[in-house]
């Protein structure tokens, strides 16, 4: 298995896991101070995995450049407007038609790619991401939408607009931190990828800590009295950016997102088996149009 399928198979799960995580801190921390800790937090662990990786494996830090600085700085800020505008989408409650239209990531990262980078993919490829990226859709809409009709109206939704907007910012995320691993001089891109978080977690820190200071100070002291659930959100955290970094550093970002599509797999699956949920024949449809697609993808790589 390529190391970039692995990497982008666990940022899934890691992902997953935090969100399931993070759901605890709803009630205790600001929507702002719950996206801090994942920085925040996030720093120390992209410590400790530089430092195991240079201890375990051998390597040397690379050589930063302004360059590199900027495409990080962007990278992370990509980010946090992403999350933010997700977050706003959920405020016209359309959490699962916001949440569904952030998931064309794959797709505007591939458009992006192809006309700015010249990056192409072969047609089969290109199948794999539109039907992965159908299957999440159809798992997000199902049930909600029946008709045509019904699938224009919801996209002319402020929650659809705004999970557009988010999945367009994931996508220049994306891009900014593939562009800032390529940037570094060192020879092996896994480093390349995890001194590559450490830096974006230092400047999402920054940026959004910062942006809670001037507006929700209060909140600040609640960062640390959490730090239980906080710290534990903020590893999983860094466990799945290091994932989506090291896939970014090895391949292109279009295709990273579409096999990433598995991330509803292991939804459906956390749904079932820990929440005791029944599955639904739209799940199963769903599921297995992702995997078809992350198949296709895999097949046209």
């Amino acid at each position: 298995m390529p190391i970039w399928v692995g990497a982008t198979i666990l940022a899934g799960l890691f992902q997953t896991w935090r969100t399931a995580l993070q759901q605890k801190l709803r009630g205790q921390l600001s929507v702002n101070a719950a996206a801090v800790v994942r920085y925040l937090y996030g720093v120390p662990v992209g410590m400790v995995f530089v430092t195991l990786y240079l201890t375990l494996i051998g390597g040397s830090l690379s050589s930063p450049s302004w360059t590199y600085a900027l495409y990080c700085a962007l990278g992370g800020l990509g980010q946090i407007i992403g999350t933010n505008l997700l977050i706003m989408s959920f405020g016209h409650r359309g959490f699962a038609v916001g949440t569904a239209y952030s998931k064309t990531e794959a797709v505007q990262a591939a458009f992006i790619a192809l006309i700015f980078l010249g990056e192409s993919f072969a047609p089969l490829a290109w199948l794999g991401i539109a039907v992965s990226v159908g299957g999440t859709l159809y798992l997000s809409l199902a049930g909600r939408v029946s008709s045509t009709r019904e699938v224009l109206a919801a996209t002319m939704q402020p929650s659809a607009i705004y999970g557009l907007g988010a999945g367009f910012a994931f996508a220049l995320c994306a891009l900014a931190i593939r562009a800032a691993t390529q940037t570094l001089d060192g020879p092996d891109a896994t480093l390349r990828a995890l001194e590559t978080l450490v830096v974006i977690n230092m400047m999402q820190t920054v940026m959004q800590g910062g942006w809670l200071v001037a507006t929700e100070r209060s909140s600040i002291p609640q960062l640390f009295s959490t730090w239980r659930s906080s710290a534990q959100v903020g590893a999983l955290s860094a466990c799945g950016s290091a994932c989506w970094f090291t896939g970014f550093a090895y391949a292109p970002v279009a295709l990273v997102r579409a096999v990433g599509q598995v991330e509803i797999l292991f939804t459906l699956l956390f749904s079932r088996f820990f929440l005791k949920e029944r599955m639904k024949r739209t799940d199963v449809i769903g599921a297995l149009t992702v995997v078809a697609g992350v198949v296709l993808v895999l097949l046209g790589r």
